[in-house]
């Protein structure tokens, strides 16, 4: 075997150990009667293990009229922002009743340091400490002074300094615009939190820097004296800095506090409990079913197809698998219904990887030339191809998870890391496996393959019209029905509804409750465990609370139960949520419009975004159509259509591109037919396995997750279907001289 050869396999091997070694177990491994024997390495949103739930209240009564109208608001707004900066990924926050907040934070395992992120009100001043001997000894003494206030400095955990300072406020933390954790050059390395004012603020604190010099300035977070240093000169640059006795995590978490700005009133902590997950176990295990009935299928169906190279796809894609778990167990990411989605696309995208390698391999071996040589050729046409569709995919995720919250967030997490790790295993171990069954003295002489599609010679070009009406058609009818819908279109996350807590006296199990609520209309509601089976909270809609409870009651006749609560709640994607997804999802497809524009042409570009609108405006108009609603869920599968759209149409612009080169004298109707029908088994192959994982989600997950698999089901008919009869066409009837790039 060739040295090289040999390093090559011992990287993949070290990699594959590693990720392997990080991630397992992924989940935790629990005994018959439900002990934890060993805890996962990965960890799992609300939806899937539920997590911390508590209930804040927003103490507003030192408040003026109108300013404590919207305090919970803010400050539901405010622990957003820090929850989301303590990097806990899909979090539940919520308004309930008129001043409380439901926070629900999966996977934590500090729960007073969640407390403290959570619960601390921030308001930080700047105060001047008085060193006048008469005001010292009067306040020491116990006298009140005006004007003055007896505070203590801690030194260290066993001793503090008196310390006097002026109530006057000089600044506030208002004025902050970024704080972050640093460490002193010299003593022990300790760490301190630098903050950032605005222009303002650098303004303001010049001044008093200024004003008052060899004197000290304490800074006070929530009454506590934090530090008091001496100001030695004017500090113009807008900087100061809090020093203290801090851990790295208490720096850190002063530091998100303080970025995401002081809580417009007090919070108090009423309620903190464990939870179980939304989906409920019912779901999960339905969930998890399916996604592995669809697995199978996809890795029979490679091995049965393309015979040994589908054996050696199958082999990629389970160290794909494994890589993406290493990798999420590393980085401490959080698995989450939406982040399965992204892990369903990266599955169909590594199949869609090796299928274009595959199909590539077979032209070549058709022209006769050798195995190797076909094998070779095979891997470099396909290059290019795959690493623009991947790549337009990445820009997308990256671009999501920096600007993206919550739901997002997460999605685009796994789908980078996925991307990252399809293109690793279809690129180079399938390579370097290759290689190795090619070389030596039993080297393989042949790689046979089935065929489903021989050459086919359809005029697509000629249908565009049929086409184009018929999505006209479908895009203004789930338009229609879209708009006569109304909020109506729209699930509990966005929406709100009633919170309703139950506890019966016998334990009953999930499934048993969501069964008497799909009786009721409401299957779809989110059902979460309380400790034991036998206390639940249940979301939904109904709005009428005695609905459900005469439910309960003739179905449970033989179970008592009491109504712990009944409560309205606001919606868990808020106003601002939704409107940084917005933004999120648009700043995404310029930067592909970017991307493409530069690897192909302009119109190239608009014609994948206008083709990518159009699936997930069908997406949603049939969603509309069948009476569905939109939930975080199913936002997580149209991202997903975003991806599997723009990876679908690079593929078919590729070949555009290349056949552009070789057929100098045909027409561009004809190069672009010549092209989608080249390019068509492996359209239709990558559709197959895909639609097989999500067929069998949408047939086996169950009803919480049913909306979720049927926008991914319609999604991945229609991304094919519009990258052969939509983006592919509008490059033929975009008007203006077409320009072949080199």
């Amino acid at each position: 075997m060739h040295k090289n050869l040999k390093w090559k396999l011992l990287i993949i091997a070290i990699v594959g150990g590693l990720a392997f070694w990080r991630a397992y177990p992924p989940f935790d491994i629990v005994s018959k009667d439900g002990k934890v024997l060993e805890k996962g390495k990965i960890n799992l949103g609300l939806d899937l293990q539920g997590g911390m739930h508590m209930v804040l209240e927003v103490d507003t009564s030192a408040l003026e009229e109108e300013a404590a109208k919207d305090a919970p608001e803010r400050a539901l707004e405010v622990i957003r922002n820090r929850i989301d900066q303590f990097g806990v990924l899909e979090p539940t926050i919520q308004k309930q009743g008129k001043n409380k907040i439901i926070v629900q934070l999966p996977g934590i395992t500090d729960r007073q340091r969640a407390i403290d992120i959570v619960g601390k009100t921030a308001h930080l001043e700047f105060k001047l400490v008085s060193d006048d001997p008469d005001v010292v000894k009067r306040l020491l003494a116990g006298e009140e002074v005006e004007g003055y206030s007896l505070k203590y400095l801690k030194k260290d955990k066993n001793s503090v300094d008196p310390i006097i300072i002026e109530d006057k406020t000089q600044l506030t933390g208002e004025m902050i615009v970024d704080a972050t954790t640093e460490f002193s050059q010299t003593g022990f390395n300790q760490p301190y939190v630098s903050m950032t004012f605005n222009k303002e603020g650098g303004a303001v604190f010049s001044a008093i820097t200024g004003d008052n010099i060899d004197r000290r300035l304490a800074i006070v977070l929530d009454g506590e004296v934090k530090s008091a240093p001496s100001i030695r000169e004017r500090i113009p640059s807008g900087r100061a800095q809090i020093t203290g006795n801090f851990s790295v995590d208490e720096a850190n978490d002063l530091a998100i506090i303080l970025r995401a700005g002081a809580l417009p009133a007090p919070v108090k902590m009423i309620e903190e409990r464990t939870v179980g997950p939304t989906l409920g176990k019912d779901s999960i295990e339905k969930g998890i079913r399916s996604i592995i009935i669809g697995g199978i299928l996809v890795l029979c169906f490679m091995a049965v197809y393309y015979l040994l190279a589908g054996l050696i796809a199958d082999l990629a894609l389970v160290m794909n698998i494994i890589l993406i778990m290493g990798a999420l167990a590393y980085f401490h990411g959080t698995l989450t219904l939406p982040g399965i989605a992204g892990l369903v696309l990266t599955i169909g995208m590594a199949v869609d990887a090796n299928v274009l390698i595959f199909e590539r391999i077979r032209e070549e071996k058709e022209l006769g030339k050798s195995i190797r040589s076909a094998i070779q050729s095979g891997f470099d046409r396909a290059f290019l191809t795959i690493l623009d569709a991947n790549v337009t995919t990445l820009i997308a995720a990256l671009v999501l998870f920096q600007f993206g919250t919550g739901p997002v967030r997460g999605f685009a997490t796994t789908l980078s890391i996925g991307i990252v790790s399809s293109m690793f295993t279809a690129l180079f171990v399938t390579r370097v496996v290759f290689d190795v069954l090619t070389t030596g003295n039993k080297k393989i002489q042949d790689l046979p393959m089935l065929k489903l599609i021989n050459k086919s010679n359809i005029d697509f070009i000629k249908l565009r019209k049929i086409a184009y009406t018929l999505s006209v058609f479908i895009l203004v009818a789930g338009l229609i029905t879209f708009a006569q819908r109304g909020s109506n279109n729209y699930g509990i996350d966005f929406t709100g509804g009633t919170i309703q807590q139950f506890k019966f006296e016998k334990a009953i199990d999930t499934q048993q409750v969501r069964d008497v609520l799909k009786d009721i209309g409401l299957g779809s509601a989110v059902i979460q465990k309380l400790g034991d089976n036998k206390e639940f909270i249940i979301r939904s809609f109904e709005l009428d609370p005695e609905k459900i409870i005469a439910q309960f009651k003739n179905t449970f006749s033989d179970n008592d139960f009491e109504v712990l609560r009944v409560e309205k709640v606001g919606s868990s994607v808020g106003a601002d949520l939704q409107s940084k997804a917005i933004k999120a999802l648009a700043f995404a497809m310029i930067c592909m419009v970017i991307y493409i524009s530069l690897r192909f042409e302009v119109r190239f570009a608009v014609a994948a975004i206008i083709a990518l609108l159009h699936d997930i405006g069908i997406c949603l108009g049939l969603l509309s159509l069948t009476g569905r609603e939109i939930s975080t869920p199913v936002i997580a599968a149209l991202l997903t259509i975003v991806g599997y759209s723009i990876n679908d149409t690079i593929v078919v612009f590729d070949r555009i591109r290349e056949d552009r080169k070789l057929m100098r004298k045909a027409s561009y109707a004809e190069i672009i037919n010549a092209s989608i029908n080249q390019t068509l088994s492996r359209t239709l192959l990558t559709s197959l396995t895909t639609f097989a994982v999500v067929i069998a989600l949408f047939l086996f997950g169950g009803e919480v997750i049913n909306d979720f698999a049927f926008v991914l089901m319609v999604g991945v008919v229609v991304g094919t279907y519009s990258s052969i009869f939509i983006a592919s066409p509008i490059l033929l009837d975009w008007p203006g001289k077409r320009v072949v790039k080199r």
